[in-house]
């Protein structure tokens, strides 16, 4: 209503007084684009006249771009002017921006180039380290709607939405994702998110049954892509001491719009030292839907230690890729160096996601933390020492690609190694540990029914491997050749108790499954389990 109320004013006044009105209310613009607790100051007035008939420039309201004055202030100005003429942003070729110590955030509402500009960030003295620098976001106002009930795989609603929303919906009389083991915790509320279209079909799988619903946010689609081009970014890296538990920091770009796609940004991470708290991702994607990252060059993070909810010590660290709560998150052509690197944390991390898609990508890891539904697809990739990992469920797929985890894919035990579905594996090449001699188990899961999760968990129903080929070259001594499977519920006796029981695999085709030691596949160390399998070998 705000913008509403800016623009009519605006168009209201003779053609001369326009603009001068307009950079009076250009922090009013600020403050309505920053969520609570995200502080924004009116930076300095611009140097000269800003035209409204072409790209907006940061130096027009007073950027230097030298890398030593801070240059922040006149950015959030400068996106904040952008926003409220409807107008891209250009950064000047070959600048150096700093992006100084300040509690500030850019809120990004229209296309904007950075094009062959260098940002850098200091992190070793920051105001507030909680606050992102840009916040790519829709200028939508929310949509208000009720939903009372939802069933799992509902593919409609009696709602017609005035456009297309993404949608989320929260029952808090219901946990799940109860973590296990060093991280443990209670839980995390249930919910789901989803695209419903004006028509009320629902797209993107409903996981969980609601028969209350006790919070329901809705987030109108802006129908056109917005783009960010460019930029290379250097995070000198926090020290931040904290002996016990986790204090992540920011000073990113959030993406809470829908449609809009990252191309050709590059991510650098110096200055690590002894001492750090992690990041919750550099690029980090947050309740929107149809985000894709194209051909972006990102940094793995230095592994530290902390104490966990546990007591205990557990390993600490930062992500440079972030997705929660996305429908049709895609990532094609983003690369990193040193993949196989076991200093360097995983680089991305990813919960409560619909669709995922990994296309012509070297990242060290591919995660998904607390679920991803539907199509959770690899593909022409290549993924480092810390793997491929899944929780959740609907169809897995991984196709022509080269993977160097300890196991070909992991189901995530603290969140009960649950993947309700199938899973493809299709012309593949594995290196168990990137070439370290290991014991080799193509699958790792680990469920002893003994842990109440928040809901039933599974083995895949039905697993097809057609073509994968195990570099084992490198063994231990004594070996004799790769399991498929770990032994799920560990020492635990055959005859113990299983409260929450885990439902077994039911079906394995394999289909030109080679090894370069030439020692055959074996099904699981345990042999009640192997005995339970029904596998079908092709030729």
């Amino acid at each position: 209503m705000l913008f509403a109320n800016f623009h009519h004013r605006l168009a209201a006044l003779p053609t001369g007084s326009r603009r001068g009105w307009a950079l009076r209310c250009t922090l009013i613009v600020v403050l309505l684009g920053l969520q609570a607790g995200v502080v924004a100051v009116l930076a300095a007035a611009p140097k000269r006249a800003v035209p409204t008939n072409g790209p907006v420039t940061y130096e027009a309201f007073g950027a230097v771009g030298n890398g030593v004055a801070d240059d922040l202030p006149a950015i959030v100005e400068a996106h904040a002017f952008a926003n409220a003429h409807n107008l891209p942003v250009q950064a000047r070729p070959g600048a150096t921006y700093h992006l100084g110590r300040r509690a500030l955030t850019a809120i990004i509402a229209t296309d904007t180039d950075w094009g062959t500009a260098h940002f850098l960030i200091d992190d070793t003295d920051v105001e507030n380290h909680r606050l992102p620098l840009f916040v790519v976001r829709s200028l939508l106002e929310p949509v208000k709607f009720s939903i009372t009930r939802l069933t799992r795989d509902q593919r409609r609603l009696d709602v017609r939405p005035p456009r297309d929303c993404w949608v989320r919906v929260e029952n808090n009389r219901q946990r799940v994702y109860i973590r296990r083991g060093l991280n443990q915790n209670d839980g995390t509320t249930q919910r789901d998110c989803f695209i419903l279209r004006r028509d009320g079909t629902i797209e993107g799988d409903i996981d969980w049954n609601y028969d209350t619903i006790t919070r329901v946010e809705a987030r109108p689609m802006d129908e056109r892509t917005l783009v960010l081009k460019g930029g290379i970014f250097t995070t000198t890296a926090n020290r931040m001491k904290q002996e016990k538990g986790y204090n992540y920091w920011a000073r990113n770009i959030v993406i809470n719009r829908s449609n809009t796609t990252v191309t050709g940004l590059t991510h650098h991470v110096v200055g690590e030292t002894d001492v750090g708290h992690p990041y919750s991702g550099f690029l980090a994607v947050n309740s929107c839907a149809n985000v894709t990252l194209r051909n972006c060059f990102v940094t793995g993070h230095k592994t530290y230690t902390t104490i966990g909810a546990a007591g205990k010590p557990v390993s600490m660290g930062s992500y440079d890729l972030s997705a929660n709560e996305v429908v049709n998150f895609t990532l094609i052509g983003c690369r990193m160096d040193n993949i196989c690197d076991t200093t360097r944390w995983g680089v991305i991390g990813a919960n409560f996601c619909k669709n995922i898609l990994l296309e012509n990508c070297t990242l060290s890891r591919m995660d998904v933390h607390q679920g991803v539904s539907g199509a959770y697809t690899i593909r022409n990739s290549t993924l480092g020492h810390a793997g491929l990992n899944a929780i959740g469920r609907g169809t897995l797929t991984v196709e022509n690609s080269t993977l160097n985890g300890h196991s070909l894919l992991t189901l995530r035990g603290d969140y009960g190694s649950t993947w309700e579905g199938t899973i493809v594996i299709r012309n593949c090449r594995w290196i168990p540990a990137c070439g370290a001699p290991i014991q080799p188990y193509v699958i790792n899961a680990s469920n002893d029914g003994q842990h109440d999760f928040g809901y039933p968990c599974f083995m895949p129903r039905e697993i097809l491997i057609d073509g994968l080929i195990i570099d084992d070259r490198q063994h231990p001594k004594d070996y004799a050749g790769p399991y498929l499977f770990t032994d799920p519920d560990g020492s635990a006796p055959p005859t113990a108790a299983r409260p929450f029981p885990y439902r077994l695999t039911e079906r394995v085709t394999l289909r030109k499954l080679t090894t370069t030691s030439g020692q055959k596949l074996r099904l699981s160390p345990d042999a009640a389990f192997a005995a339970s399998l029904r596998v079908t070998e092709l030729d």
